[in-house]
Parts: C-alpha cells; sequence; structure tokens
C-alpha cells in the first residue's frame, strides 16, 4: 500500500512511500530519503497530483512509539498556514528531540507522576473567587485570563485549578517566559504538589530531552513546566495549558520558524478541546481586547497576597540634583538607599543595558567602534574585557591605534549594568554586589546566586529587565529607576504598553512580603506620561486609551500586520529585488503592502535587510494569498525571505 510520510524538513508536502506494514494516520517510520534515512510521520493527506515520474521507495520500519493524535496534526497543519511555515518544518519542532525508542526504567518516571495532597497553602476569599471562576470555564475549550497584580497570589490560583485536571488524568503544560525562572518557580512548584515536574528548554541535555519526550507521548509525565518549545511535545493526554506573563515579549520566537508561543497555545487548546489559562499583571492589549469583546473569560485579584502593601512611588528630578561627571547617582538617591540598607532592606538598581557602555568613542579621532556584521554600535564589557555584538556575537579588544597619534583614547558614553556596578560599589563599599542579567544568570552557579539573593546575603542587586519577570525576593523593598527616560525613546508602535508592563512588573517585585516599600524614578522630565500610567493601580486606564488609539489608527489588534524581510550580501541587488517583488504582490495580494524601506538594523550577520509590511483583514485569506503568491516567485540566487505574521519587533 501507499502512503503519505511528512518529513521534518523545509517541504510543505508528504512523500509518497510503499510499505507492508499497517500503518495509521501519525504512525513514526523510518524511511529513506536521498542517502540517509529519516524519521518522519504518516500525514492525513496525500501530496498532490505531480506529473514527475519517481520511483517509490519502501518505509524501513513503524517505531514503536504511540501514534501522534489526529487533532494535533490538525493543529500542526493550522499552524504551517497561519504562520506561512513548511509542515515539514511545523512538525520537526514536534520530532526535534525524538530519540530511537529506548527502554526507560519504570522507576525514572515515578518521582514525574502526579499524586493527589492536600494543598500547604490555604487561599485567601480573593484567590477562592478566582478560582471558583477558572474552575467553572475549565471544562472544554475555553480562555480564561487571570489578572492580578504582582504579589496577589496568582500561582497559587493557577497551581488548585491544575490540581483539579491532573486528579481526572491528564496532563498539563504550564509556559514560561524566560528560562531564568525555572529553577525557582519547579522549587515552588515541587513543594506545592510533592512531585516533580519536567522542565523543558534550550539547555536541557540531549539524552534528558529524549527521556522527557517519551515520558510525555507515553503519559508516563503530568506537567511539564517549559519555555516556547515545549508547546510542540507530543502530549498524550493534555488536560490543561497555562501561560504565565501572557503579556511577555520573550513568546515570540523571531529566528527560524517564527511564532508567538502564546498565541499558538491558545490555538493548541481549540484543537486539543482543552481550557487555557493566561495569566497576567498588565494584559497585552490583544489579549485585553478579547477580555473586552467577551471572547475570553476573566477574573482578577485585586489585593495582594496576605494583604501586603503595594510599594509608594517617588519621583526623584534629576534636573534639580547636580551629576557629578560621569555619575549616574543623585546624592539623594545615595542618601535614600542608605536609609534602606540601615532597616537590612534589599536593594535593586534597574538599568535595561547590558554590559558597561553602549557605545566607545575615541575623544582624538572621534571614531567609535562598529560590529562588522550588523549596522550597530558594539558593547563594551568590561568584566570580560572586550567588545561584543549582541546580535551576531562578535567580540573584539579594546585596543586600537589612532588615526591622530599613538593609540586612542577612549570615553564611553552612556551605562550599561557594570558601569553602574563601579559607581553602587564607589558608594556602598561594604556591601555585597551582584549583577542580575542573562549574561550572568544563565550559567552554573545562577541556582546558587539565586538562593543568596534570596536569603538576602546579597544585599544590593544591579538588574536588567531579566529581574522583573516572575521571581520572588522577600527582602527587596527598595528599586531604584537608574533613568527612566531611557524607555520613552524610540519609536515603537507598541513602545508604550511594553513599558507599562515592564514597570509594572518591575515595580511588583518590591514589598512582596508586606514590609513597606518604594520605587525611585530619576528623570529628567518629571511630567512624562509614562510614570503616571505606571503608578496608577489600575493598568487598565492606559489599555483604554491605547486601544482606541490602534482602533482609530487600524493597528493591532484591528487589522493583520505581515512582516517580510529581504536579506542579501549584495545591498544594490537586494534593492531591485525588493521593489520588484513588491511590484509582483501589488496586484495580486488581498493585502496592502507598504515599503520597501530599509530595516532599522540594516545590516544583520552580514546579510543586508529590507522590509516589506502587509496590512489587512484578520482573515487567514490573508496568509493564503501571501502563502501561494510567495510559492511561485523566483527569488534571485543569495536572497532569502523571512516572513513574521503579527511582528512584536520591528528591527
Amino acid at each position: 500500500m501507499k502512503f503519505p510520510v511528512l518529513l521534518p524538513n523545509i517541504f510543505n508536502h508528504p512523500f509518497t512511500y510503499e510499505s507492508h506494514f499497517k500503518l495509521n494516520v501519525g504512525d513514526f517510520v523510518e524511511v529513506p530519503f536521498g542517502n540517509s534515512k529519516i524519521i518522519g510521520v504518516i500525514w492525513d493527506r496525500f501530496e498532490k497530483n505531480n506529473s514527475k515520474k519517481f520511483k517509490i521507495k519502501k518505509v524501513i520500519s513503524k517505531l514503536d512509539i504511540p501514534s501522534l493524535k489526529k487533532n494535533t496534526l490538525d493543529f500542526l497543519n493550522w499552524f504551517s498556514e497561519y504562520n506561512i511555515v513548511p509542515k515539514g518544518m511545523a512538525l520537526k519542532l514536534v520530532l526535534t528531540s525524538l530519540g530511537r525508542p529506548k527502554s526507560i526504567d519504570q522507576k525514572y518516571y515515578d518521582e514525574f507522576v502526579f499524586n493527589s495532597q492536600d494543598s500547604v497553602v490555604k487561599l485567601t476569599s480573593d484567590q477562592k473567587k478566582s478560582l471558583e471562576q477558572i474552575n467553572n470555564s475549565n471544562k472544554k475549550f475555553n480562555v480564561h485570563v487571570l489578572q492580578g497584580t504582582t504579589g496577589s497570589g496568582k500561582t497559587f490560583v493557577y497551581f488548585e485549578a491544575l490540581k483539579n485536571v491532573l486528579a481526572k488524568g491528564f496532563q498539563g503544560l504550564i509556559l514560561l517566559p524566560e528560562i531564568g525562572l525555572t529553577s525557582q518557580f519547579e522549587k515552588k512548584f515541587t513543594e506545592f504538589f510533592s512531585f516533580k515536574p519536567a522542565i523543558w528548554h534550550s539547555s536541557i541535555t540531549k539524552k534528558n530531552k529524549e527521556i522527557i519526550w517519551n515520558g510525555i507521548i507515553n503519559g508516563k509525565i503530568s506537567v511539564v513546566i517549559g519555555a516556547r518549545s515545549s508547546l510542540f511535545l507530543p502530549f498524550k493526554n493534555l488536560g490543561l495549558i497555562i501561560v504565565d506573563e501572557e503579556h511577555d515579549q520573550s513568546y515570540k520566537q523571531d529566528e527560524g520558524v517564527i511564532y508567538n508561543a502564546r498565541d499558538m497555545a491558545v490555538s493548541r487548546a481549540s484543537f486539543e478541546k482543552i481550557p487555557i489559562n493566561l495569566i497576567t499583571s498588565v494584559p497585552s492589549l490583544e489579549t485585553y481586547e478579547n477580555i473586552r469583546k467577551r471572547k475570553y473569560t476573566f477574573s482578577k485579584l485585586e489585593q495582594r497576597y496576605l494583604n501586603a502593601s503595594l510599594p509608594n512611588y517617588e519621583i526623584i528630578n534629576l534636573n534639580l540634583a547636580k551629576l557629578q561627571k560621569q555619575s549616574w547617582l543623585s546624592n539623594e538617591i545615595i542618601q535614600k538607599v542608605n536609609s534602606h540598607l540601615k532597616k537590612k532592606d534589599q536593594v535593586l538598581f534597574f538599568l535595561n543595558r547590558r554590559g558597561f557602555s553602549p557605545n566607545v568613542l575615541c575623544k582624538k579621532c572621534l571614531s567609535s567602534f562598529s560590529c562588522p556584521n550588523c549596522s550597530i554600535n558594539l558593547v563594551y564589557h568590561k568584566s570580560k574585557n572586550n567588545l561584543l555584538c549582541h546580535y551576531c556575537g562578535f567580540k573584539t579588544s579594546l585596543n586600537r591605534s589612532c588615526s591622530k597619534k599613538n593609540n586612542c583614547d577612549f570615553i564611553f558614553s552612556g551605562p550599561g549594568v557594570e558601569r553602574i556596578l563601579e559607581e553602587v560599589k564607589k558608594n556602598f563599599p561594604s556591601k555585597k554586589i551582584e549583577i542580575f542579567s542573562s549574561d550572568t544568570m544563565n550559567k552554573k552557579n545562577s541556582r546558587e546566586k539565586l538562593e543568596k539573593i534570596i536569603n538576602n546575603e546579597i544585599e544590593i542587586l544591579i538588574g536588567t529587565q531579566l529581574i522583573s519577570k516572575g521571581f520572588h525576593f522577600p527582602n527587596l523593598n527598595c528599586i531604584v529607576v537608574i533613568d527612566i527616560d531611557l524607555s520613552s525613546n524610540g519609536h515603537d508602535l507598541r513602545g508604550a504598553e511594553k513599558n507599562l508592563q515592564l514597570y509594572h512588573q518591575l515595580s511588583g517585585r518590591a514589598g512582596r512580603t508586606g514590609q513597606s516599600s518604594t520605587v525611585y524614578f530619576q528623570t529628567y522630565n518629571s511630567n512624562q506620561r509614562l510614570i503616571s500610567d505606571i503608578t496608577n493601580k489600575n493598568p487598565n486606564i492606559f489599555l483604554d486609551k491605547e486601544i482606541e488609539i490602534r482602533r482609530k489608527n487600524n493597528l493591532p489588534p484591528f487589522q493583520r500586520f505581515i512582516s517580510l524581510i529581504l536579506t542579501g550580501e549584495n545591498e544594490n541587488k537586494l534593492e531591485r529585488e525588493a521593489i520588484k517583488f513588491k511590484l509582483y504582490l501589488k496586484n495580486k495580494l488581498i493585502g496592502k503592502v507598504l515599503g520597501p524601506v530599509s530595516a532599522p538594523i540594516f545590516r544583520l550577520k552580514k546579510k543586508y535587510r529590507i522590509r516589506l509590511l502587509i496590512r489587512g483583514s484578520k482573515s487567514l485569506k490573508l496568509q493564503k494569498s501571501l502563502s501561494a503568491l510567495i510559492a511561485k516567485y523566483k527569488f534571485l540566487p543569495g536572497i532569502k525571505l523571512s516572513v513574521d505574521v503579527d511582528p512584536i519587533n520591528f528591527n
């Protein structure tokens, strides 16, 4: 018999194979492909009639693994169409950790199996009310949004909701926006449930991924806590998806196969016919609009857990302070921080810039350091004594001969967290100080460092936006935003929304155990709207205003945007091809084509970049129309196209 086999590759169609095995849709098979062997899946439809004659090869073997379920296949087909991704690449997301079926000792999985025990946490009346609303909606496919200020105990509410689902024999998936969150979250989960979750992200070893993958498809693992990629695991009996910090921009995968994990999670829940809970302190505009339209059900926690008070806010007007040269901390802030330290409060200095300085300039020849591969400045990292590109990874030393005389005489323009570290050490020499960023917290000793922070062994933290994401530091009662004006710069469509979410999350790190806490904003613009939005206890007021602005201007979530990035090594050739491609699309596409324009980062990893923007109605017809046109267009050699449906960043 003939069978369609989809392979995890760039193909948008299955291949036809013969087999004497009894095969069903969803079965895993090993087949010859070229000169190699590859594992594929029996698909639910054959390749469309192909006039080319070819020899039909035979299936080598059927793997002893449970089949992919029909609803999973349906989801992958839809995922492919929505994101304009070849079906084979969608399948690759599922098969990425599939190894040869192994005999794995059942004892290995014992610690991952749900066991019903009484909760160690007693819910408040506010939490119980939200839990009741969630449980009422967790009976079939439904999207429920749980909104609550940071520290309101949202986690315990959805833990209880998950427990009810697990007790019925289902599996659960909890999505987190950052790898760095998993260690602290895993500990909280285990203390609550008395069994272990499987952890899934890019840093898990290949061997462990294979073991976990097999455990999930065989139903031997009850709960997975993971990053974006965990959404594509082949669950045997998935009963609930939870997306924590649903507003977080990190859910957007912007390399390789491009997709938004939050949106795809909602879609997978729809195909699985199961509920999904979105958890947030400030909803994304898309989620908020769906709440307004009553597509999503909604509950809200108004109070912090155990009635802990929200932090106070103070504005430090830098126009009135005379900062010393190459200084970023006002005398007023130093005094305020000293008073907190005397009370044994932990202190956080916040600046969302990695490294020592974002720009290095020679004051003699006036030349700066830029990346040879990308159209951006190199960032100086003093701890490593090198200049680094945060996009392509290029690095070089600071040494350079000057065109004027001898060696360059460098000045460092603008601060990064390493530079703030030096100033903090100078003003608080006796205190234990650590940087909290992706450069320091994704290392082997990060768990140990996290424990020291929690136990108040580290008195002062200097952090980037990573620290705003779900961490619980019981002694953190003072936060200093070094320069909030930096956040107001730029022309990002989503800039105001991102900043509101970031600073609400950040402020919520303070005062979580009931002690008095304060967030200080250093600014040269004390009347700016951003601060008033952040300090407002009801972020929905801002969201209502922002929704109306988007509506009037036909911006997302009221229209669909699709970003098309053309890349190539020859700038002139790329520009000509972009114009030609736009003319090809213009009269055939059901949406409007804008551009072409140079991408803000015009050169990335040695490739020039030009962007077209498609805007149209929120209908799958737009993607289908664009996909068909792209399939027929022949790009010049060396030019590649990247498609981003519902872009978040426009770099």
